[in-house]
């Protein structure tokens, strides 16, 4: 069962990847050539920006192919722990994006070189309004498997998307403004787009590496597995409770009280059946290690 729900879920990172990557080589080719026409150069711009996000994608596909290796005796508890370095990976070129976008912006404004962008056409309008709805459509498309599938990966390039998306924007605004005589519209939206990007960045790096330092899960999450923990017959209280995120899969650590005059085959079979529910209740839950500690009596 285990085995079949990985495959799926690398089947559909593989798949939305895959979009990406056609998608991707659609609007760089069509932002290139349109930037060249209409004389934009923020469009060009934004365009080996677009040209740039096929990379982020193929290092997703091999982050999670990676990631969904079996076990062996190397890495007993599998290889999930790749696709947090693959966030990473891609955490480090939206940082780097957005700082090249900022540093340009910069260095345009303090050189006064936005004044004599020559004005662009019509088609680069087009053209960038265009971009701007394919790759909002690429976010959502992209995210929404993120969050089916829990994989880091995938939703680092739902928003190397997003920030493709507001590049756009920045060349929107720059288009528009040197269309009516504003040239330095361009630079400046690209300044605060920078900081959307690096502030991205940042969050994306924050998340794998908590995944990859045995963080533990939510409160909400951890309330559920105590629920489900209680509701087992035979179940007097709990004693320690233990989570700690791997990748996008949570392990528990778990010491429950039950009464000492049982058998070690009932205490063996109550805590089978808190193992079972809680992987059958909890999706996220890939292991649950159970000590049973006999129940200290209280004086009377």
């Amino acid at each position: 069962m285990e085995i079949m729900q990985k495959n799926k879920q690398t089947e559909i990172a593989v798949r939305v990847s895959a979009v990406s990557i056609i998608g991707n080589i659609v609007l760089s080719v069509l932002k290139i050539l349109a930037g060249i026409i209409s004389h934009s150069s923020a469009l060009v711009s934004d365009g080996i920006h677009s040209a740039s996000d096929l990379v982020s994608s193929v290092i997703v596909i091999v982050g999670v192919k990676l990631s969904s290796k079996e076990e062996d005796a190397d890495h007993p508890y599998g290889h999930e722990r790749l696709e947090c370095v693959a966030a990473i990976v891609l955490s480090v070129l939206l940082l780097l994006t957005g700082c090249l976008i900022g540093h340009q912006a910069f260095e345009t404004i303090i050189s006064g070189k936005a004044e004599t962008v020559i004005q662009p056409g019509i088609f680069s309008l087009t053209a960038v309004i265009l971009s701007i709805i394919m790759k909002e459509a690429m976010y959502w498309y992209t995210r929404y498997y993120a969050v089916r599938i829990h994989s880091g990966a995938l939703m680092a390039d739902a928003w190397h998307h997003r920030s493709d998306s507001l590049s756009s924007v920045g060349a929107l605004i720059g288009i528009i403004g040197a269309r009516h005589g504003l040239q330095i519209l361009d630079p400046a939206a690209c300044l605060v787009i920078c900081i959307f990007i690096i502030k991205t960045a940042y969050e994306i790096f924050r998340d794998a590496v908590n995944q990859m330092v045995d963080k533990a899960c939510d409160k909400e999450t951890e309330a559920r597995i105590r629920d489900c923990i209680m509701k087992q017959e035979g179940v007097i209280s709990i004693d320690l409770l233990k989570t700690r995120t791997f990748a996008n899969r949570i392990y528990v650590d778990l010491e429950i009280s039950a009464d000492g005059q049982m058998t070690l085959a009932e205490a063996h079979e109550i805590a089978h059946r808190i193992h079972d529910n809680v992987e059958q209740e909890i999706q996220d839950v890939k292991h649950i290690m159970i000590h049973v500690n006999p129940a200290q009596k209280t004086e009377k």
